[in-house]
């Protein structure tokens, strides 16, 4: 499988914000690629009001689409 094409490095390929019941933004999800290929996915706090997990940030980005 040949790689995506990409600048060199790691990069961040797609982010996405997680927006809690309340309209608040608990965090985000960060997808990072390097060389093309994908490297790791993160998913970040910005609140001590919800607990922000892999979990949670698929549930989050469901209800919000």
């Amino acid at each position: 499988m040949e790689p995506a094409p990409t600048d060199p490095g790691t990069v961040v390929a797609a982010e996405a914000q997680l927006v809690i019941e309340a309209g608040d933004c608990a965090g985000e999800v960060l997808v990072f690629v390097q060389g093309g290929y994908l490297s790791w996915l993160e998913v970040c706090s910005w609140s001590d009001d919800a607990e922000v997990t892999l979990s949670a940030a698929v549930h989050w980005r469901r209800t919000r689409s």
